[in-house]
């Protein structure tokens, strides 16, 4: 079993930063493969990145490479994903999740395990 917190979340300018940070319970938090999705309200969840067990597995969706940066912290059970260059397409419920994958996974269905969201807001 893993629960997960996240937060990090908040309003900010475009252009501007903000590193969300996802906690995990759970002594087993390094064999899981972690992602991070958002939501806007009437839309599908969007794949946002993922990182395996192994921390140089690391997977973007097309719109946020280059820009977000997902990474883990096995040692705090905790990983996180900084947002650069923030846009107000970005503004979204954000949630990270498990899968007991080893190598993280674009499809939502694979995770096992998801946090209750924390909301960011990018003003134009």
């Amino acid at each position: 079993q893993v629960q997960l917190v996240e937060s990090g979340g908040g309003l900010v300018q475009a252009g501007g930063s903000l590193r969300l940070s996802c906690a995990a319970s759970g002594r087993t938090f390094s064999s899981y493969a972690m992602g991070w999705f958002r939501q806007i309200p009437e839309k599908e969840r969007e794949f946002v990145a993922a990182i395996g067990v192994s921390v140089g597995n690391t997977y973007y969706a097309d719109s946020v490479k280059g820009r977000f940066t997902i990474s883990r912290d096995n040692a705090k059970n905790t990983v996180y994903l900084q947002m650069n260059s923030l846009k107000p397409e970005d503004s979204a419920e954000y949630y990270c999740a498990a899968t007991s994958l080893r190598i993280g996974s674009r499809h939502g269905y694979q995770y096992g395990y998801w946090g209750q969201g924390t909301q960011v807001t990018v003003s134009s």
